[in-house]
């Protein structure tokens, strides 16, 4: 017998018969099969932990089914009460009317935030939601929007750049300039006779700045101070661009450090360059799109070098193309990098001698594109 001070349950044979109809169904909501599994045992006299242990389920699911049953009705008793229970299904419309408002910039809607954050973002569809005939979104919190943005596959409190071309000629300057490279390669392993030409890659390197210490900087001592101690405060004496050119032939340096990188530096650099290489030789020089390299003062100076100079472009947004960059990051991890000086003019100093440096022991770069493999797969297509 029953041990429980609950009442014996008293269910008519019409009620027995939905209860065991329900029990067995394979339609009914799986709420409902295991509410009515549940009066039936108690209807039977089973003890309430019996039924726990045979229905694999919770003492509270068992007890509050029993006392809905027992409250107001057998049939009740297999359905929530009126606020209770399953919360109101979000609709698709619903949704997406979420994702429309995630979509969108915050400012547009009167926002002094950029991006949307999850807060805010509940903080707009909880305020809005009645008047878009969204009822069903008035209580939504984090883990029901988390799981509409991902199923909608977006993150609009997240930001992640990307690179747009802007040249429509972006793939044959890049072929010109990889061409240029393969050239070079033969030329460089002996496969091709060496021409009267020479290849430069160019570039400017702007913004190096010349930081000063305020206090004295501490060396390491043994036993004491593992690293260089270095005062949190320092002063800032101001820019130098670095204009350089390599030749892809020899690894050689061509340099110059000015504070600015204007058509007249641009100009003293082609100077430097032209003094380098015996007057019947073409210099070519692969470079990027910079005003200063087209300016009318460039032009003209290039006028007065007929056929000495031939540039090739590389296409805008296209920089990682232009062999330079190595070296450029070469210097930044190396005697660039840390760098403090007393005045901009021991920084200048001090970058000509890290490229004197380089030349002593020069290295040439080669480019690892594999051109070869591109066009087995243009043949192939």
């Amino acid at each position: 017998m029953r041990t429980s001070q609950k009442p014996k349950l008293q269910i008519s044979d019409d009620d027995l018969k939905v209860l065991q109809k329900i029990s067995v169904s394979r339609t009914e909501p799986h709420r409902s099969v295991i509410r009515a599994n549940i009066l039936l045992k108690y209807y039977e006299d089973k003890r309430i932990s019996q039924i726990v242990k045979e229905m694999k389920t919770t003492r509270p699911l068992v007890e509050r089914t029993i006392n809905r049953a027992l409250a107001y009705g057998v049939i009740q008793g297999l359905k929530d009460l009126p606020g209770r229970g399953a919360k109101p299904a979000i609709t698709d419309d619903a949704k997406s009317w979420v994702l429309f408002i995630a979509c969108g910039k915050p400012a547009s809607y009167g926002y002094s935030y950029e991006t949307w954050t999850y807060r805010l973002l509940i903080k707009h569809i909880r305020a809005h939601c009645h008047e878009a005939g969204f009822e069903c979104l008035q209580k939504i919190n984090n883990g029901v929007l988390n799981g509409i943005l991902s199923k909608g596959n977006i993150k609009p409190h997240k930001i992640s750049y990307y690179l747009e071309r802007r040249d429509e000629e972006f793939e044959v300057k890049m072929a010109n300039v990889l061409q240029v490279y393969k050239e070079i390669a033969l030329i460089n392993d002996g496969e091709v006779e060496k021409p009267n030409q020479v290849t430069l890659s160019y570039d400017e390197k702007p913004g190096i700045q010349a930081i000063k210490n305020i206090a004295p900087q501490l060396q390491p001592v043994p036993g004491k101070h593992q690293t260089i101690g270095r005062d949190h405060e320092y002063k800032r004496l101001g820019t130098v661009s670095l204009l350089a050119g390599i030749d892809l032939h020899t690894g050689k340096i061509i340099s110059i450090v000015r504070e600015r990188h204007r058509s007249c530096e641009f100009i003293e650099l082609l100077t430097e360059v032209d003094k380098n290489y015996p007057a019947d030789w073409k210099i070519r020089i692969i470079l990027d799109n910079h005003s200063a390299h087209t300016s009318k003062e460039t032009t003209k100076w290039l006028l007065s070098k007929p056929g000495r100079f031939e540039f090739v472009f590389t296409p805008k947004h296209g920089s990682w193309l232009n062999m330079i960059e190595m070296f450029f990051s070469k210097i930044a991890r190396s005697f660039l990098r840390h760098i403090r000086v007393q005045t901009k003019d021991e920084l200048i100093e001090r970058i000509n001698r890290g490229i004197e440096e380089i030349n002593d022991e020069p290295v040439i770069f080669r480019w690892k594109y594999k051109m070869e493999k591109e066009e087995e797969k243009e043949n192939i297509v």
